[in-house]
């Protein structure tokens, strides 16, 4: 299942579709040009241990690196997968 991407000036969010359903999501919001607000991760229950959260976030993080963008995870999901993940705080915003 592929990650995909809705960006609006304000917010966003990526989100993985399986037969024609949005089964998991997370949303973000812009603070300023350069900051995402990751606000809210969620997974169909259907979906739950799959990883698709995880998924979200590498996504997230690889959409930051390629756009020079930093990541402020407020949602307790998306922080503690940066908790956990060394690899990706590089773009946690200071």
């Amino acid at each position: 299942m592929d990650v995909k991407q809705k960006n609006a000036e304000a917010k966003g969010w990526f989100y993985i579709e399986y037969e024609g359903k949005e089964i998991a999501a997370m949303h973000y919001v812009w603070a300023g040009t350069d900051k995402m607000i990751i606000d809210h991760t969620e997974v169909d229950e259907a979906y739950e241990g799959r990883g698709l959260g995880k998924q979200l976030v590498h996504a997230g993080v690889a959409y930051a690196r390629a756009n020079d963008v930093k990541i402020i995870p407020l949602c307790p999901f998306a922080k503690g997968v940066f908790d956990r993940v060394e690899a990706y705080r590089d773009v946690l915003a200071s």
